[in-house]
């Protein structure tokens, strides 16, 4: 006889049923799963966040700023989704299709990637 992996009750009807009820099967998986999930919201959240400042701070798709301003918004500069390197090798890191280069002096580049998605 089988047992529910989730709450212990004997489980009915099919030989290959591995839950008692839907419940129980939705509750067993999110239990499992709860400590990645948790994760991978958390850094979506900050990659979110991150694009909103860029959005903000860069309206019209290019523009320049100093460094302290996106600091003071909450920017979190180890969250990005992606980079590109040019072949001079300036590095631009972006979160979504919303980026930055760093310049001399504590300035930004801010950018926006018109052809990220296609």
């Amino acid at each position: 006889m089988l047992h529910c992996p989730e709450c212990g009750e004997t489980v009915r009807g099919r030989t290959d049923k591995k839950f008692c009820s839907a419940y129980c099967r939705t509750s067993f998986h999110n239990k499992k799963n709860s400590d990645s999930i948790n994760y991978m919201r958390n850094v979506n959240n900050l990659l979110r966040k991150n694009r909103r400042i860029l959005l903000k701070h860069n309206p019209g798709g290019k523009t320049k700023i100093r460094k302290s301003q996106l600091l003071k918004n909450g920017f979190n500069f180890n969250y990005f989704t992606n980079q590109y390197v040019t072949m001079k090798g300036k590095t631009y890191r972006f979160c979504y299709e919303q980026g930055y280069l760093d310049l001399e002096n504590g300035y930004l580049a801010l950018v926006q990637r018109n052809d990220y998605v296609e």
